[in-house]
C-alpha cells in the first residue's frame, strides 16, 4: 500500500495512458464547457472556478474565447501547471482538462456518472 506521500507525489506527475486519454475524450464529447476565459484571461475568482469544477467534476471542458491559438495553449498550459491537471484535448476553442479528486462525489463526477 501506497503512503501518502508517494500518491500525492503521484498525482502531481500524472500519466495518463493512451487508452486513458481516449476514454476521457469519448466522456468529454457530451459534456459542456464549465468555465468560460474571455478575453481578460485567467483571473483570480476563474481560477477558484477551475479548481472547484476540477473537485467536483474531475473531467472538464473550458471554453477559451481568444482568436489565436497560441494564446490558447498558453491560458490552458497555465491552467494544467497551477491546478495540477493533466491537458486531454483541445478543439477550437474548447480544451478537456482532467485531475482526479480526492473526495469522489458519485452525484457529481462526470467520469462517475458515465461508469455507473
Amino acid at each position: 500500500m501506497l503512503s501518502f506521500k508517494w500518491k500525492k507525489l503521484i498525482q502531481i506527475f500524472m500519466l495518463i495512458s493512451n487508452q486513458q486519454k481516449k476514454h476521457f475524450k469519448a466522456i468529454g464529447h457530451n459534456l459542456r464547457p464549465v468555465v468560460t476565459i474571455s478575453y481578460k484571461g485567467l483571473t483570480d475568482n476563474l481560477g477558484h472556478e477551475i479548481d472547484r469544477a476540477l473537485n467536483d467534476h474531475e473531467l472538464i471542458k473550458i471554453k477559451i474565447n481568444t482568436p489565436k491559438r497560441e494564446v490558447r495553449k498558453e491560458i490552458t498550459s497555465q491552467i494544467c501547471q497551477q491546478h495540477n491537471a493533466e491537458f486531454i484535448q483541445s478543439i477550437g476553442y474548447i480544451s478537456l482538462v482532467y485531475r482526479p479528486s480526492k473526495t469522489t462525489n458519485p452525484k457529481l463526477s462526470n467520469l462517475s456518472q458515465v461508469s455507473a
